[in-house]
């Protein structure tokens, strides 16, 4: 409050004499801060702005990646999947026309072929949510240096409820096979992981990665038809795992209508010979909203997946 600077009226004796009383009685004023004293505050409040760390930037994969590491309704999930599977093998093993190859990638009959079921490995065996969070830490985004570093580090853990199905289709003589786009250099790394976690591994043929060639097969990229078709000259495959509709079936055009097209095509295999694993946090579903053209700046991408929502009027 400013003080008074002047008096309105005469003041009488009586009145005078009490205000040189109160005023004898009061606290001294506090002195003015020195030019040092007034300078503490601002640089207390600048060290501690300094000691906070940097904003992070807004990232995409944030809450898919939260999700899949913090949330019961994930685990549940896979539980799930891999409980019903599991419920499904002796069906399965007791029908001899039983095949989760689509009639395209089944180049010989399956009859009297050992048993198999067929898992990529990514999000379906392995969970690489702490590579995901990593990345989102760090604010950076996927690339195969730290993406190899990664995989040789071998901490992946187990998706939930996969280690006991593969032990109940070990159980009835089910052969697993790891079919992934792990490139082929990646072997022995993903081998010691999968053991590591107790998943069954009858030996290194097992392990189809990215870079296992069929003579007469043309793959297409990452796909994986060749090496569908290599797993079903030796094995009548009774179910398929996967993360993605690429895992299932070779997917031609990697648009929106293309995927919506097999789905709608092959939409009753799944829970019964083909099974699909949760995962937000990757796949070829997102570029599929951009045309599949990374090279588009990051805000670009985003509007084109921003256009992709269906919005509430």
């Amino acid at each position: 409050m400013r003080p008074r600077s002047f008096i309105p009226r005469p003041l009488t004796l009586s009145v005078l004499a009490g205000a040189l009383m109160l005023a004898a009685c009061q606290r001294a004023p506090a002195p003015e801060p020195t030019t040092q004293d007034a300078a503490a505050p601002v640089a207390a409040a600048t060290a501690a702005a300094a000691a906070k760390p940097a904003a992070v930037a807004a990232d995409d994969n944030l809450n898919a990646v939260l999700w899949m590491q913090a949330s019961a309704e994930y685990q549940a999930a896979t539980t799930t999947v891999y409980r019903a599977a599991a419920d499904k093998l002796g069906v399965a093993l007791a029908e001899k026309n039983w095949d989760a190859l689509v009639p395209d990638e089944r180049g010989n009959a399956a009859t009297g072929l050992k048993p198999a079921v067929i898992m990529d490995v990514d999000e379906t065996v392995l969970d690489n949510s702490p590579y995901q969070a990593r990345l989102i830490r760090d604010g950076k985004a996927y690339d195969e240096v730290s993406w190899d570093a990664w995989v040789a580090e071998k901490k992946a853990k187990p998706v939930p409820g996969v280690v006991e199905f593969a032990k109940a289709a070990t159980a009835k003589g089910v052969t697993i096979l790891y079919l992934s786009n792990r490139a082929v250099h990646l072997k022995d790394a993903t081998i010691a992981n999968l053991k590591a976690v107790g998943m069954p591994v009858k030996d290194d043929s097992v392990f189809l990665g990215l870079g296992t060639l069929l003579d007469g097969c043309e793959q297409n990229g990452s796909e994986k038809n060749c090496r569908r078709q290599l797993a079903g000259q030796q094995y009548r495959v009774l179910m398929q795992f996967g993360d993605q509709l690429g895992d299932f079936v070779q997917v031609v055009a990697n648009t929106r209508e293309g995927r919506t097209q097999l789905l709608d095509e092959y939409g009753d295999w799944f829970g019964e010979r083909w099974w699909m694993l949760p995962n937000p946090s990757y796949g070829s579903w997102e570029p599929a909203t951009f045309n599949n053209d990374w090279a588009q700046p990051l805000e670009a991408r985003r509007a084109a997946k921003r256009e992709a929502l269906d919005v509430a009027p």
